[in-house]
């Protein structure tokens, strides 16, 4: 295949004609000759006014366009779609697969030979490796890094876990208007992701862990000075791949293996459970299911060990000073499959043996010494969820994750948002709250919402947790024991959609069961009555695509027709 501007010419049915209107273009903006006759490295810039956690893409841009000229290649920067969380409505997820989509499509349609994904906020890193996984071409990812800490009163803020304890404590009237304003001032101290394990730094973890990234950009910080050395380094190893025609791309990186080291790292991390979506979504790009089976296993074998919220104490910047996702892997070297390759040319062997010393560090423990002795995630089945859902246990509360309860039923966000404080719900603090119609099709766009505020009636009577069920996802930095991604979703005819307040659920997580307590007549009855209720189909536009084509959560919430041809559907 042709190479630099030669690549991918415009169909004028005049190959030279097209390279010579392409150049005549491009010199306009003042490229020589001997520019345009380099490899050329694609740099995806996600930076928008609307994402703060894509403040510093400027200065990340100009450090990757300097290694990439340093290393003889040219740079060539493109804009693609930015989600930000807090900034997309209905949902960020909702638009991840748009800009999978769209970032797919700019890396095929222009000449790059390389490209480089800058990503931070929690659905743009999935959609770029989702995007560059059914690309052709190699890329190297480069994350925006986390924010820093803040301060109230003398303790540490970090967005968004402490976001979540503050509004908690607002809502049961322990502070007032005055404290919750001022807190809201200081959580987000500095632009960056958020600095606690939540979606956007298990994933920028993950992508260093999978070989994707170079070693510490997974975690350092934002706004310091490293993350715009390693830009520069980025932007060096890039034009390497660009000059290369045997250069690995995604798909040569991310093989099962690779993929399951990622899980592996999941659980010793604390990390998100958005991550088990988007590695669902990822592995179907590539061609094969994510194992969700050993994913539970490893839950049971590999412990906590990164002391960071919501599952620990601590923040990403600690987690960098300790060595960062390198630390990680050499604590869990036995489960590791080190022969598996990078993007930069490293095993992941070799990058575990090159793990800098940290003496007397207490943020990464030993599997001899875990913070949590089970992992992150645990995977449970049961006739409420035929094809799995997932309970974060290392940030549930102990005594709940045995729990028979009855059931409080919400058939919608909206109707949970009209009802949830209301002084008459009808509720106890050892109620299940269950939240139905809020998954990939029934919100739309599975929202986080599975994060259920307690009712307030019952946070003012110091009431911190409750067992909550959906088929929506929560934040990565939210706590609290609470079981997502119910598939299917009731709006795809899930037995989530028969419960009836007042009806008791059995959540034993030891056992890996989540359970409707009623008689299989009974269960029968009901899901014969209820059939599969999908909402209205939009008439237009991406709505109506997304309606008809998402799939379900544990597909990864992808369309079905960008996941891989060789994909066996379920």
């Amino acid at each position: 295949m042709s190479s630099g501007l030669r690549r991918k010419l415009t169909s004028y049915g005049d190959q030279g004609f097209s390279l010579f209107l392409r150049k005549a273009f491009i010199k306009a903006m003042g490229y020589s000759d001997d520019a345009l006759d380099r490899p050329i490295v694609g740099i995806a810039n996600t930076y928008s006014d609307f994402n703060p956690c894509h403040g510093n893409v400027p200065q990340l841009i100009e450090a990757a366009k300097r290694g990439v000229m340093l290393a003889g290649a040219m740079p060539m920067v493109f804009p693609t779609i930015s989600i930000h969380e807090s900034f997309a409505s209905p949902t960020s997820m909702y638009l991840r697969n748009l800009m999978a989509m769209e970032t797919e499509e700019m890396i095929r349609a222009q000449p790059m030979d390389a490209v480089i994904l800058i990503g931070g906020c929690d659905k743009t890193l999935p959609a770029q490796i989702m995007a560059a996984a059914s690309s052709e071409i190699p890329a190297i990812f480069l994350p925006t890094g986390p924010m820093a800490v803040g301060h109230h009163k003398g303790e540490r803020l970090g967005a968004c876990t402490d976001c979540r304890r503050f509004w908690g404590r607002f809502r049961a009237g322990e502070i007032d208007e005055a404290q919750i304003s001022d807190v809201n001032n200081k959580l987000a101290s500095s632009i960056g992701t958020c600095t606690v394990m939540g979606t956007a730094s298990t994933m920028a973890n993950l992508t260093e862990v999978m070989g994707l990234c170079l070693p510490r950009a997974g975690s350092a910080p934002a706004a310091e000075s490293e993350r715009m050395r390693l830009a520069e380094e980025t932007g060096r190893i890039a034009a390497g791949l660009a000059a290369n025609p045997d250069a690995p791309t995604v798909r040569d990186i991310l093989t099962p293996a690779a993929i399951r080291n990622g899980l592996v790292a999941l659980q010793a991390m604390g990390g998100s459970t958005n991550a088990v979506v988007h590695l669902a979504a990822i592995t179907g790009r590539l061609g094969f299911h994510l194992d969700m089976a050993e994913l539970d296993r490893l839950g049971n074998v590999v412990p906590l060990l990164v002391d960071l919220q919501p599952s620990g104490q601590h923040y990403m910047e600690q987690f960098h000073e300790a060595g960062g996702v390198q630390t990680l892997l050499k604590a869990v070297r036995h489960e590791i499959d080190g022969s598996q390759r990078t993007v930069y040319g490293m095993t992941v062997g070799e990058v575990i043996d090159a793990a800098p010393d940290e003496p007397g560090q207490t943020i990464i423990r030993t599997v001899e010494k875990p913070l949590k002795p089970i992992g992150t995630i645990a995977v449970l089945r049961g006739n409420l969820a035929p094809r799995g859902a997932v309970i974060k246990q290392s940030a549930a509360s102990k005594e709940l994750l045995q729990h028979d309860g009855r059931a409080v039923v919400f058939d919608s966000v909206e109707d949970m948002a009209l009802r949830i404080d209301s002084d008459d719900l009808d509720v106890g603090a050892h109620d299940i709250l269950v939240l139905r119609n809020a998954g990939p099709k029934g919100a739309p766009g599975m929202p986080e919402a599975g994060y259920l505020p307690i009712p307030r009636k019952l946070a003012r009577q110091g009431v911190k947790d409750m067992v909550r069920i959906s088929d929506a996802r929560m934040s990565g930095t939210a706590f609290g024991t609470i079981v997502l991604h119910v598939a299917p979703e009731a709006a795809a005819g899930g037995p989530l959609a028969i419960v009836r307040t007042g009806d008791r659920i059995r959540l034993d997580v030891k056992e890996r069961r989540i359970d409707l307590a009623i008689d299989q007549a009974e269960f029968d009855r009901r899901m014969a009555e209820f059939g599969a209720v999908s909402p209205a189909e939009p008439a237009r536009g991406y709505a109506k695509l997304y309606h008809a084509r998402v799939l379900q959560a544990d597909e990864g919430a992808d369309f079905d027709f960008l996941q891989h041809e060789e994909l066996d559907r379920k």
